[in-house]
């Protein structure tokens, strides 16, 4: 029993990741009904922004208190990456809002492409994993012959803050009313006195400030790469379907199920399976659901 808690632990820890950057594909699919698939290189980006800054801060401030150094990575992580994702908004996707949707798909795969290769040409980052410095003290609580870590709670705890954040900012603000109008009918929203771009400008920063959280959270517990964004990417945009795209409690309920299959498939089948169920969940899913578990069919307009 100790041993599935524990595992349940490790999902939960994965599952909150995949949720937070699955918020960012579901976010611009809603708004503009478009896959971002340079979403996982702008959390790989963010990654590393976390991880410049971390280090240049604990080399000129090494007596700095654990949590200044944790909230400022990751208020400087999600900045820049947010900047990085309305750049690419005006530049790469907003000259193709009207052309066929083709183009922006096939525009988001270079703009990933780039990123990648950007990242590995780029002499301080390089092809070589590296690892965050520690952001938080590694400390180990056992409980009944289950450990958890303080980087466990601290990646579940904030996860959790930032999901029910969110949640409340597109329910329950002005901002987030604006998004829904636009998501429900962009051509009329405009008419009601909403301004479209910038909006859309928002959604972007806002979706790639969340990754961002999940970057830091992600390379406090892992090595990063510049070609994490490729896996991690497809896994979070897996939960994303999985969930109902669009559908912001569908991406985090995506993100969970999505972890727990990456975590529970290694205890029943060879650790070489877990793309195999990934990718098998998602088929079924749409074959007998396919907009996803909390997703809803749309009419279209003819």
């Amino acid at each position: 029993m100790e041993f599935y808690i524990q595992q349940v632990l490790n999902a939960l820890q994965v599952g909150s990741v995949y949720a937070l950057i699955a918020l960012g594909y579901t976010m611009v699919y809603g708004i503009l009904t478009m896959i971002n698939f340079a979403h996982g290189d702008i959390f790989m980006v963010s990654t590393y922004l976390a991880f410049f800054f971390s280090t240049f801060f604990l080399a000129v401030f090494s007596n700095a208190s654990p949590l200044l150094v944790f909230v400022s990575t990751l208020l400087v992580a999600m900045f820049g990456t947010a900047l990085l994702a309305v750049l690419i908004e005006r530049v790469a996707y907003k000259p193709l809002r009207t052309a066929p949707r083709i183009s922006a798909v096939i525009t988001a795969l270079g703009v990933g492409l780039f990123l990648e290769n950007f990242m590995v040409a780029f002499k301080p980052v390089g092809p070589a994993p590296r690892f965050l410095p520690p952001l938080i003290p590694q400390i180990n609580y056992t409980f009944g012959g289950v450990t958890v870590s303080s980087i466990q709670i601290v990646i579940i705890v904030v996860s959790a803050l930032v999901m029910f954040l969110l949640d409340t900012i597109v329910r329950r603000t002005m901002v987030g009313m604006a998004m829904r109008a636009i998501s429900w009918d962009k051509f009329t929203a405009p008419l009601m006195g909403i301004p479209v771009d910038r909006v859309i400008s928002l959604t972007f920063a806002l979706g790639a400030s969340i990754a961002a959280v999940g970057g830091t959270l992600y390379g406090m517990a892992y090595t990063i790469d510049p070609y994490m964004g490729i896996r991690i990417g497809w896994w979070a945009f897996i939960s994303a379907v999985v969930g109902g795209i669009g559908n912001i409690r569908g991406a985090m309920l995506g993100g969970f199920i999505l972890g727990f299959v990456e975590i529970f498939t290694p205890v029943f089948l060879p650790s070489t399976y877990r793309d195999f169920v990934a990718f098998s969940l998602l088929l079924l899913l749409l074959i007998f659901r396919p907009t996803g578990i909390l997703g809803r069919p749309v009419a279209q307009k003819v």
